[in-house]
């Protein structure tokens, strides 16, 4: 766990996992080992795992308190999911939700979830495994969704020749949302109040949002899986196996980095490592993280 200050607002870490979990150089098609040797005094060993060759990413949920409302920002991998296609993943028992009741709040605590996008480790605590039923774990939330990403799966889970859509996930950890009224759907850029607001970011998925907090006169940005790796501020050009808009995905991730730098906004990724955080400096046409 940590807790982060955004001007009068407050952000915790609620961890799933981290691990080193995915093959450097089969996660990024352009690794190349060098990285390791020229980014060593901060990759090893919280973001690389040199004896493996693994990515150290974590997995984890943002939560914000604003005010009265406990909201959170993407929901992880979830227990007892099948996901046979990623055998780490596969049927996981965490303390997840200890772990936020250890921040203070309980399930039904919980007023708003917004997913950056709908792949299988941001939604996967969305629901949970009630008398061998999927059902919200937020009962009194609202969910909100891309309407491009939902739309888009959607269509893939119902065509027998793609369906079940990510490894399950759709069926298990967003259509018992949408089916118990709880979704809101968003598209396009909006705001949901004084504080939070949303803009697309297309390419990881059709309908990946970054999500901005602003407050007091300080921002932060919640950018999914804009960025996997801390590796990539360096390299925004690198894309991950699963961005599957490859031109989009470089576009989307240099805008968060200039916005980041432009503004001072404090970048708050799903799956950095420690210390989870950074600000973003601009190197000329590069980019650094500031830890």
């Amino acid at each position: 766990m940590g807790m982060f200050t955004i001007g009068n607002l407050t952000a915790t870490r609620i961890e799933e996992s981290y691990e080193p979990n995915f093959d450097a150089a089969r996660f990024f098609p352009d690794w190349r080992p060098e990285v390791v040797h020229e980014h060593r005094d901060w990759m090893v060993s919280d973001h690389y795992d040199p004896a493996t060759g693994m990515l150290k990413l974590s997995v984890h949920s943002w939560l914000l308190k604003i005010g009265a409302k406990n909201i959170l920002i993407d929901t992880c991998v979830g227990n007892d999911k099948p996901r046979a296609h990623r055998p780490m993943w596969h049927l996981m028992r965490t303390p997840y939700l200890e772990r936020l009741a250890a921040a203070g709040v309980r399930p039904e605590q919980i007023d708003l979830v917004m997913c950056t996008h709908l792949h299988v480790d941001h939604i996967g605590w969305n629901t949970r495994l009630e008398n061998g039923k999927w059902v919200p774990t937020f009962p009194n939330a609202k969910y909100v969704f891309s309407r491009e990403d939902y739309e888009h799966y959607l269509a893939l889970d119902r065509d027998p020749r793609t369906g079940p859509v990510n490894g399950g996930s759709f069926r298990d950890s967003v259509l018992p949302v949408v089916e118990a009224g709880l979704a809101q759907m968003v598209t396009g850029a909006g705001a949901l109040d004084e504080y939070l607001s949303y803009d697309p970011a297309p390419g990881h998925t059709p309908g990946t949002i970054a999500i901005n907090l602003a407050a007091k006169g300080a921002r932060a940005t919640f950018c999914g899986d804009i960025l996997h790796h801390g590796v990539q501020v360096y390299h925004p050009e690198w894309n991950s196996f699963a961005c599957a808009d490859a031109a989009n995905a470089r576009i989307s991730r240099r805008r968060i980095l200039e916005q980041c730098a432009g503004s001072g906004a404090l970048l708050l990724p799903a799956h950095f490592g420690a210390p989870f955080v950074c600000h973003i400096d601009a190197k000329g046409d590069r980019f650094a993280p500031r830890f």
